[in-house]
């Protein structure tokens, strides 16, 4: 069974911001810096290292400083697949086919066995050492795991990885209620229809210990997307919640 946040716990929201990269900063920095307006909201930056194999970090020390100085002011940096990009081979059978061309093309993880995923984490975490970087998390692209990805993570000293309701505890996977609103922004009628979604789950989850506002980059391109999440995270904030990294709220957690 899932845990639950203890009940004495004010109610949090976690802002997360997935496929962090040089050249995804761009679309969010303007994002990033209305939410800066607000105050004191920490946010926790999905980080690629090597996003679409035309973003290698090492290649981007402005951008690696930016990273390093939201650090210091209390962000949380956590490894988010490594190419974020599926270049396995072809897919095998339906159901491959619509999870890997369908549902995306992006699920990194998602074909893996152990030691392929073990190399391909160890090489992230690699490059967070190289900078200094502490690294608790790890979420797949796509969220997307294969029983070979869960296998490696049992393996390395990480905190938490997470699916779209929940955050895990690492090694043992003690799967912590955590639910999640996202967005697919690529045409205006998955907008409107992600905002009817997004707006019944959030009356549906109002008592909700935590709600995570998953944010991509593509949302941002779009005004009534961006403006969405920054509203959401106004009201939220309204309502009491208190902002938190998911290292933080991970670490007021208490079993049930």
């Amino acid at each position: 069974m899932p845990m639950r946040e203890a009940s004495h716990r004010k109610r949090s929201v976690m802002l997360v911001l997935h496929d962090v990269a040089p050249e995804t900063w761009p679309d969010y920095q303007p994002f990033v810096e209305a939410v800066d307006q607000l105050g004191d909201v920490p946010m926790t930056w999905l980080v690629v290292p090597d996003f679409h194999h035309r973003n290698a970090l090492k290649h981007s020390p402005a951008f690696c400083r930016l990273l390093e100085r939201r650090l210091a002011q209390g962000d949380e940096l956590a490894l988010h697949g490594y190419y974020h990009a599926d270049d396995g081979p072809l897919p095998r059978g339906p159901r491959d086919f619509f999870m890997r061309r369908v549902y995306t093309h992006e699920g990194e993880f998602y074909g893996l066995d152990q030691d392929q995923a073990l190399q391909r984490l160890q090489a992230g975490l690699e490059v967070f050492h190289t900078h200094g970087w502490p690294v608790a998390g790890f979420v797949a692209p796509a969220w997307l795991m294969s029983e070979g990805t869960r296998q490696a993570l049992r393996q390395l000293p990480l905190r938490y990885t997470s699916t779209p309701q929940h955050l895990y505890r690492l090694p043992e996977f003690t799967a912590i209620d955590a639910p999640g609103l996202v967005w697919s922004a690529r045409s205006a009628w998955r907008r409107g229809l992600s905002k009817v979604l997004s707006d019944w789950q959030i009356r549906r989850w109002q008592q909700a210990d935590t709600l995570r506002l998953g944010l991509h980059p593509v949302d941002m391109r779009h005004p009534s997307a961006r403006n969405y999440w920054l509203k959401t995270l106004q009201s939220l904030l309204a309502e009491g919640r208190e902002p938190l990294t998911k290292s933080a709220w991970l670490d007021r957690q208490v079993a049930s």
